[in-house]
């Protein structure tokens, strides 16, 4: 592992860029960063980071598109269609003409700023709609040919990249945002350096057959990204 000041930076094959996601997934578990203020970004990063059963080209391109995708608007947030505001926009502008004709200028001029806001909203909408429609496709077939697969967020900036004419080496280079945090994580990758001598790297385990079989409940997942020193 090389530590700079863009992050912390592997080059390996695929089983070390899983490893590399999770002990500094562990890290920051350690740090209790899963349950503070951050719970909601560590979650997103222990989704977006690349599993050992996942393939970059589907799996990772997949996810990177997701999470780089245009988020709601106000009026999608709201639960209105671009039609229902630009309706609204409608019946706001009368309302302002009959203010105007009842001399209440001042209602008036408020009924048309209304108007006007559900009209920006309705383009908003229909803008983020329409490029929800080929974004997923532009980002994975376009994108990720010519730029790293890339994960962002409060808490965490990776990009993921394969070596150039390497099929089965990567480079995967995952910062930390808070600097103050960056460094105790920094501590911990270094401590398991010196103290682990085996990772399990953690793969998912498919329990539906025994359970169908057996007739049991599946045992309850272990906690991900554990390390051993035996």
């Amino acid at each position: 592992m090389e530590e700079s000041i863009s992050g912390f930076k592997i080059r390996g094959t695929w089983p070390e860029v899983v490893e590399h996601g999770e002990r500094i997934t562990r890290a920051l578990r350690d740090l209790d960063v899963n349950d503070g203020e951050h719970a909601d970004a560590f979650a997103e990063w222990n989704e977006w980071r690349p599993k050992a059963t996942e393939d970059i080209d589907e799996d990772v391109s997949e996810k990177t598109a997701e999470q780089a995708s245009v988020g709601e608007g106000q009026g999608e947030k709201a639960g209105k269609q671009p039609n229902e505001d630009v309706q609204t926009a409608g019946e706001k502008l009368s309302q302002s003409y009959e203010k105007l004709e009842d001399g209440d200028a001042d209602s008036a001029v408020d009924k048309w700023n209304e108007s006007i806001g559900y009209v920006a909203r309705a383009a908003d909408s229909a803008g983020r709609k329409a490029l929800r429609k080929v974004e997923d496709t532009v980002y994975q077939r376009v994108m990720t040919q010519l730029a790293p697969y890339y994960f962002d967020n409060e808490l965490v900036s990776a990009n993921l990249q394969q070596s150039a004419g390497e099929d089965d080496e990567f480079i995967f280079e995952v910062n930390v945002n808070d600097e103050d945090l960056k460094g105790e994580v920094g501590d911990r990758l270094y401590e398991y350096e010196d103290t682990v001598d085996r990772w399990h790297v953690d793969v998912e385990k498919d329990t539906t057959h025994v359970e169908a079989a057996e007739g049991v409940e599946p045992p309850p997942s272990e906690d991900r990204s554990k390390p051993s020193t035996n």
